[in-house]
């Protein structure tokens, strides 16, 4: 037997609903938002994530699916969703278009590290890219469209924690002050944080290694070394969402795991699925664009995890509704029967009803247990005497009652009880 590769996983149709509704869900909300959807392709050439990730990242280093194709090219399956947009962005010229271009995906992603509770090799997304636009209305509406989503799959006890990385004038100052703090321990910081002390200091205090975080515990805050624009510019993100009556707590550690990120970054963090509690994340990424050979135009974007919430969801009691039981099961008697049957479900389907019928020439007992299986609403049984009489009985499966239905009015009697 061939198993399915390490880190994946089949989604059978017991699971696939519960991804149906999310996936609708997200849809919902996107469209509130004017947020329009865009698919990229789930491979793209290295170098889109080499300029836009960063080299210096835990994705780059450790974490790509990088291959060279046929042609000898450098080819990378996703990690992420936010670079492979920003290139379409500037690839078709998206930014000739009216702007902000708001744009949102549910894609796969692949990244190699060890499987764990919600985390797998092969996971998806949901992500949001708000590009064009610098106004802090845009940050608070970027976040205020997470937890929209949230709230509308009724997931609780998300904490929002936000934070300004600054731009890369300021950052250089901090870089400067936290080395300076960090060098007196530096050779107890773990193997991947030695390298990040030259490479990219800030990403050190994101970092899960207790000894680590023992020793950046007391770290200096970047908030103390932005500069006047950014701390105006974050002052207004927290004064919108404020308005909105949005919850928050303003968290100098986060820093987000990614190079592109500048001024506002974000979390939502759940303490109901072990210690990896973040749910979702993103923030402002102003050169990411540029970067990738475009114009220069900022962005702010989030992604999250459809496994990870899933995972969420289910340790939290959420109720996910299925919305695709069957609608009715016409069950046949006989061959005349059963081409009875399947005439009327070929009408029924064309009219939006949700049918099954019989296709293994089993008894009506046999075919009541299945219709009960899938949990079909109603059952019609459809037989020789049926057809004969005019008269078909349909079955309540929810509380037992049966009608009789002239066969005439069958499909019409279908159509407006399902």
């Amino acid at each position: 037997m061939i198993n399915a590769p390490k880190g994946t996983k089949d989604i059978l149709p017991q699971e696939s609903f519960k991804w149906q509704f999310i996936e609708k869900t997200a849809r919902e909300v996107a469209t509130a938002f004017n947020i329009k959807e865009i698919r990229t392709p789930t491979f793209e050439h290295t170098e889109v994530f080499l300029r836009g990730v960063g080299e210096g990242t835990d994705i780059v280093n450790k974490e790509m699916y990088t291959f060279n194709d046929k042609g000898d090219r450098s080819i990378t399956l996703k990690p992420e969703g936010t670079a492979g947009v920003a290139r379409a962005f500037v690839e078709n010229g998206l930014f000739n278009t009216s702007l902000p271009v708001k744009l949102f995906y549910i894609t796969p992603c692949f990244r190699y590290e060890r499987p764990q509770a919600g985390r797998m090799r092969e996971f998806h997304q949901f992500g949001v890219e708000l590009l064009g636009a610098t106004n802090p209305s845009i940050d608070a509406e970027a976040i205020i469209v997470a937890k929209t989503f949230f709230d509308k799959l009724n997931v609780k006890g998300l904490k929002l924690f936000i934070n300004s990385i600054g731009c890369k004038n300021c950052r250089s100052k901090y870089h400067q002050a936290l080395k300076e703090y960090l060098t007196e321990n530096k050779e107890k910081l773990c193997p991947l944080c030695k390298e990040r002390f030259d490479k990219n200091p800030m990403r050190i205090l994101d970092c899960k290694n207790e000894d680590c975080k023992e020793i950046t515990k007391n770290a200096p805050s970047i908030l103390d070394y932005i500069c006047e624009d950014c701390s105006t510019h974050f002052n207004q993100v927290q004064n919108l969402l404020k308005v909105a009556g949005v919850e928050y707590t303003v968290d100098a550690g986060i820093v987000r795991g990614l190079d592109y990120y500048t001024k506002t970054v974000f979390e939502f963090v759940s303490t109901n699925i072990g210690a990896q509690g973040t749910v979702c994340g993103g923030g402002r990424y102003d050169s990411l664009v540029a970067d990738l050979g475009g114009n220069d135009v900022s962005g702010i974007g989030f992604a999250l995890g459809i496994e990870r919430l899933l995972l969420l969801m289910e340790n939290t009691g959420v109720e996910i509704p299925n919305e695709n039981i069957t609608d009715i099961y016409i069950a046949s008697m006989g061959e005349e029967g059963s081409v009875k049957a399947f005439e009327l479900a070929n009408e029924l389907r064309i009219k939006g009803v949700k049918v099954d019928i019989d296709h293994l020439n089993r008894g009506i007992k046999a075919q009541f247990k299945y219709a009960d299986k899938i949990k079909a609403k109603f059952v019609a049984v459809v037989g020789e005497n049926e057809i004969a009489n005019g008269i078909i009985k349909v079955k309540n499966m929810q509380d037992g009652s049966e009608t009789a239905v002239e066969l005439q009015n069958f499909i019409n009697f279908i159509v407006n009880v399902k």
